[in-house]
Formats: C-alpha cells, structure tokens, sequence
C-alpha cells in the first residue's frame, strides 16, 4: 500500500464526492443509506497523520510515535501548460516564480551539479514547517482540537507556499515555520483535492523562493534531494536519493496519480515539501511514500510541471477551471450485518446524501437510491464510481441507473464546471 502524509485526521472534500471507510450512522428517518465504504484496492495511497509536536525550533526530542489511520486524498493527473513568470495575487503587486537557476541555487551550480551540501544549503531556507490545527469529533461526540504537521516550499518572495492539500485540509488555523525560526499564521488561498495540492500566504517580504526546475527534463538515475519536516517535528531534514522511475502510475484512494518515484527517504511529515535536483531546483512536491511492511526507499511526488498550472489557477482563482463534481456521498453495503444495521435488503452501493444544487441534485439523484449501472457498466463498489469520474470532464453526461422504491429509475447528469464558494481565510 502507498501512504500519503496528513497532520490532520478527516476527509479530503474540497472538490471531490465522499469516499469513506467507516459509515456514520444513518440519517433519521433515511433508512438505507450511508457513505463510502472502500475495500483495499491490491495498489492504493492513503494518508497517515502526523500530530504536531511541541518543541523550540532546532531542538526537538525525537519521540517514538504511532503512524495509524486513513485518510482520503485524491490524485492528480494534469499536463500541460507551464505557469506564467508573472503570478498576480489580488491587488497587490505581482508575485514572481522563479524559473531556471539563479542565485537560489548559485552555490549548487559554483560547486557543481549532483553536490549534496551545496543543493541543501540552495533550497533549505525554501521549506518549511506547517501546523494545523482542525476540530474533530469523538466516538462520545466531544469537540476537541487537534493538531497536525506537515511541509511546504516557497513559491514567491511575498509569501506564497504550495503545500499537499491533505495537509490542510480542515484545518481552522494553519501555521507556517520559516528555516530561521519564525512563524506566521497563514491564509488558505485555495486548494485542490484532485492533484492534493494547496496555496497559503503568509505576510511576509524578502523571502528566499525555491527555483522551479523542468521535471520533463529528468532521467532515471538523476540525484533527488527531499527537504521537509518528518515525523512533525524534524523541520530542515535532508535526504538524497534518484529518481527511481518517471511517470509512475498509482493510484490514490481509488484515483490515478502520475507521479515521480524516488529513493529519497520519505517519512510523515515531509507531505508538501519540496524534492530538488542536483542543481537545487524544485522538481516536485512530495506527497506519498510506501507503507508496507518490509518495503523502503519507494516515495513519490507531484512533477512540478503538473504543479504549476494548478498553483496558477490556485493563486489566481482560489480554485482549479474545468474540474467536476457530482455533488454524491456513497456508502457499499456489502454483508448482511451492515444491511441490517440499515435496514436495507439488497447489497451494494447506495446514495447517502446529494448535495443541493449539484449536479446531482439537479438530474434527481435520491438519498438512498442503489447504484446498478452507469453508462452500461455494472457498478460494485463506490471505489468504481470514483474510478469513472477521471473520464469524465465539463459537458460531459453520466447515465446512472439506480433502483428506486423496487423500480429501476435511470437518471442523467450533465457535468457543469464546479467552482466552490471562495475559501474562508484561516
């Protein structure tokens, strides 16, 4: 199984339908419906979180620490275009990424390509550490703050950080560590569940940026340096490797990702840090590593050329153009003790709840409604459902054959493009 890092202990929904492995209970007066219910897939990502530790900067007591928990984060799977120069945030004046090498990455380029120290000392100061703090519910329904760690990397002198969406994903506050120690609380200036990647800012000027390298230009074998803060609590920790594969195709929580694989030790924690070449240029944005027992030196991360048009729109729109929902939580029922609990006869994957005014809700999806078919494939499970949508784009429509009240009732969705409500500044 491949785990992707999450300090925080909830559900990606950004942009994406509910997945989720442990059924609420169900609705009053809804018999029948619950949400998702995953078997493992043979190959799959989750998420592990990592709780924030107390500690002054530099000086951490390494503490032995339980990685246990899944959780939800989606994959990514743009080309394409490559971010303009020019990042405009709001009315302020323009915020500019860095491409190709400067004087970021001079001391990696003095002492030669492939120089360990010298690719550290170029992008060090271009990470780093970010707490969350989300509000969750226990078992007996008491509210109680936790907190979470994860990475970042700085994209302009002005304060822009990409981060892995999963790391902040539900957070109420979100703090951002610079490598000197100082720490800024940070607003959430967009984020996507599809390519689990996230913009925060930070008001801060004069800031080191990491250099965007080009990682179409990569090759098996090429040096990778990952810069992040494992465990929550190691802000700054280096480690190399190679690029061990391109183009690896894997699958996240049901959901293709396209990412690079390397040898770099990966750990929680390092979720949203930065992965450099030998230059000391940013060529990806750690987001997964490997979690089965036995197995090491297999991490991966988002190219940073599938980043950057996502990080454009991010910076620009709060949000990523042409994405999709279906606006459709789903629960599998698939043994008869949970159909009791439900009170339902048939086994299979039900409607749990549909978004007002989605997709959805407009072609008349209902709340406990078995899924049979779409578009003339025999559904099995909510795993499939989400499988599908990557086929799916804006205009698209989706025939859904359910049974309804004993009859079978077929509904047709017509994808819109999903624009969320402007993100509430943390």
């Amino acid at each position: 199984m491949y785990q992707q890092y999450d300090g925080n202990n909830n559900w990606n929904q950004n942009n994406n339908d509910v997945f989720q492995n442990n059924p609420p209970a169900p609705p009053a007066n809804q018999p029948g419906v619950q949400t998702w219910v995953d078997p493992a897939p043979p190959i799959q990502m989750v998420q592990e979180p990592v709780s924030a530790k107390k500690k002054s900067h530099r000086s951490a007591k390494i503490v032995a620490i339980i990685l246990a928990g899944m959780i939800v984060a989606t994959g990514c799977g743009f080309g394409g275009s490559l971010l303009t120069n020019q990042l405009t945030g709001g009315k302020t004046s323009p915020s500019v990424l860095t491409q190709s090498v400067d004087n970021t990455s001079a001391n990696a380029a003095n002492k030669g390509d492939n120089d360990i120290a010298s690719v550290a000392a170029a992008a060090e100061n271009t990470v780093v550490e970010i707490t969350t703090e989300v509000m969750e519910t226990s078992p007996f329904m008491e509210q109680y703050t936790a907190s979470g760690a994860g990475s970042g990397v700085i994209l302009t002198s002005d304060g822009y950080i990409v981060t892995n969406n999963h790391v902040i994903d539900g957070a109420s506050k979100i703090t951002v560590t610079l490598k000197n120690g100082e720490s800024y609380d940070a607003k959430l200036i967009g984020a996507d569940a599809t390519s689990d990647l996230a913009v925060l800012k930070i008001e801060a000027t004069d800031l080191q940026t990491a250099t965007l390298g080009d990682s179409d230009k990569l090759s098996v074998g090429d040096l990778a340096v990952a810069i992040g803060n494992p465990l929550g609590e190691l802000g700054g920790t280096v480690t190399e490797g190679i690029i061990s594969a391109l183009d690896r195709e894997i699958t996240v929580e049901n959901q293709p990702m396209t990412l690079l694989q390397t040898s770099a030790a990966i750990n929680p924690g390092n979720s949203g840090g930065g992965l450099f070449n030998g230059k000391g240029e940013l060529i990806g944005i750690v987001n997964a590593k490997t979690s089965a027992s036995g197995i090491e030196g297999l991490g991966f991360a988002i190219p940073v050329n599938t980043a950057k048009p996502v990080i454009e729109d991010l910076i620009q729109k709060g949000y990523v153009t042409g994405r999709i929902k279906l606006g459709v939580s789903f629960i599998d029922i698939q043994d008869q003790t949970t159909a009791m609990r439900y009170r339902v006869n048939d086994l299979g994957t039900y409607v749990y709840q549909v978004n007002d005014g989605s997709d959805a809700d407009k072609a008349g999806l209902l709340t406990g409604d078995l899924v049979e078919e779409i578009d003339g494939t025999k559904i099995t499970s909510s795993s499939q459902i989400k499988e599908m949508m990557a086929d799916y784009s804006v205009g698209d429509k989706m025939k859904i054959k359910v049974l309804r009240d004993g009859k079978e009732v077929t509904v047709t969705v017509t994808f819109t493009e999903y624009t969320p409500q402007k993100t509430t500044e943390q």
